[in-house]
This record gives structure tokens, sequence and C-alpha cells, in this order.
């Protein structure tokens, strides 16, 4: 067990194998290269993806395929050996959100998801190429509140 400063839940105790290793950080934060996933609450789809290094490194996160029903990525040779992903159910997908208010107009980063191999504690945030999927893809009326935190993270990987 350590303990950890974060953004949202001030001191957090987590277990080492919690802790996803990034080896390259991510883009625009290299340094930070240990992440944990923190439920937002209880039975929430929403999870924190909290630097364990940084407090103030923390973003709200969230599986793509409950609010984007036919999102769909391809992951390349690379990213897969890298994460040691030998099948799609491996890999679960996490998208970075950015909160407005109100929050109809709340955005989800669809061009980086986020990929993790929970069992290998590995992790990495992807950048599409040839893609329509966007940045600031608004997340618009659907509501993953409803889905349940357990929702399939891994469908739709190629």
């Amino acid at each position: 067990m350590i303990t950890i400063n974060t953004k949202y839940f001030g001191i957090a105790d987590i277990e080492k194998d919690e802790i996803i290793h990034f080896q390259t950080g991510l883009p625009g934060f290299p340094d930070e290269r240990e992440f944990v996933f923190m439920p937002l609450e209880r039975n929430s789809p929403y999870e924190i993806m909290q630097s364990t290094k940084t407090p103030a490194v923390a973003f709200v996160t969230v599986s793509p395929f409950l609010i984007f029903k036919d999102y769909e990525i391809d992951i390349n040779d690379q990213t897969t050996k890298q994460l040691q992903l030998k099948a799609a159910k491996d890999a679960s997908v996490y998208t970075i959100l950015t909160l407005k208010e109100p929050f109809a107009e709340s955005t989800a980063n669809l061009v980086a998801p986020v990929i993790v191999h929970h069992h290998k504690q590995l992790g990495k945030q992807v950048v599409l190429e040839k893609t329509d999927y966007h940045t600031k893809h608004p997340i618009l009326q659907e509501d993953p509140e409803k889905e349940g935190r357990h929702a399939d993270t891994h469908k739709k990987v190629k």
C-alpha cells in the first residue's frame, strides 16, 4: 500500500498493483509515467486517471463506447506489443473528458484514447491517424451514468 496526494480526493491509499505504467508518459506530460484509475463516485462509469507523482495531473475519463456507440479504434502492432495485448478483451479503452458547465457542453478526446492492459499494469495514450474523430467531440445528450461503472471498456477494439 502506498499513499498518494490526489487532485479530487485528497490523500488516498492505493495498492501498488493498481498503478498503471506509461512507458513514455502522456503527450504533453512525458514525465508522468504512473497513474491510477479511481472511480469518481461509487457505481459511476467515470474514473479519474490520477498521476501518482503530481496531484494536479488528473483527468476525468470514461469508456468511449458508453457515449459513442459506433466508436472504433485500430491498435497498431507497436502498441499491441508494448502493452502485451494478446486479444481485444485485454484492452480497456478510456477517453479523456473536458468537463464544462452545463455538462451537455462537455467534450471527449476521441483522437487520443488511453489504452490500458490492467492485468499487466501497462498503459499508453495513442494518437489515432487518418480519423474523422475530434479532440473536442461533443458528448451531446447521451448519459453513461445509466449504464453503470462496469460497462464494456474493450469492445470494438481491433
